[in-house]
């Protein structure tokens, strides 16, 4: 009789985690369908180019949704200037002045929090996310609210996030570490505007 209640039970378990484990479903960031762009202000002046999506997951477990997300540094560009100018200010933000491509061609978001909002609007942002942006090897943690929306075996998320470079170590034209930079000052917050497809 043991045997039998035993058996059922560990037959009841398998049989349960199999179900559960079929619940999660994983979506491919689809890198053609997404983008990223980026704003960038200073003394007197602003700048604003893109960052290409490597790739990534998201994930829904019963509902709890998860995500992270390469992003190719590789791949920065400004896209407000042209010829020389654009060259010019693309080499420098591949550079170790600001994300030293070469040693750190990727960066990374891994979410710890994807939280409804309550009473959302139509129109207005759904959830709140947090997670750990990682850049030049250096991790902290961002929160940024989105319009999250799951359809057609889709899921797109689009949103802003506001980086301070300064928690990256990005010392360059920063008030944070040269007080008195005066006019050539560059704001250590950007923001990262994205709009990201992700597909079962």
């Amino acid at each position: 009789m043991k045997k039998t209640i035993f058996g059922a039970t560990a037959v009841g378990i398998i049989l349960f985690s199999a179900f559960k484990e079929k619940h999660i479903e994983n979506y491919k960031a689809d890198t053609t369908l997404s983008s990223m762009e980026w704003f960038a202000e200073k003394v007197g002046g602003k700048h604003n180019g893109i960052i290409t999506l490597y790739g990534g997951t998201i994930s829904n477990d019963h509902g709890n949704l998860s995500a992270v997300f390469e992003m190719d540094m590789v791949s920065i560009a400004c896209k407000d200037m042209t010829g020389e100018y654009a060259a010019k200010m693309d080499k420098h933000l591949k550079s170790d002045d600001f994300f030293g491509v070469e040693k750190f061609p990727k960066a990374k978001f891994v979410s710890t929090s994807v939280a409804p909002i309550k009473d959302a609007k139509p129109g207005e942002n759904t959830h709140t996310v947090k997670g750990n942006l990682t850049i030049k090897d250096k991790t902290n943690e961002i929160t940024f609210d989105a319009v999250i929306k799951e359809e057609g075996g889709k899921i797109a998320c689009v949103g802003t996030a506001i980086v301070d470079r300064s928690k990256y170590d990005i010392k360059y034209g920063s008030k944070t570490f040269f007080p008195e930079i005066g006019d050539k000052m560059i704001n250590d917050e950007f923001k990262v505007k994205f709009s990201v497809v992700a597909v079962k």
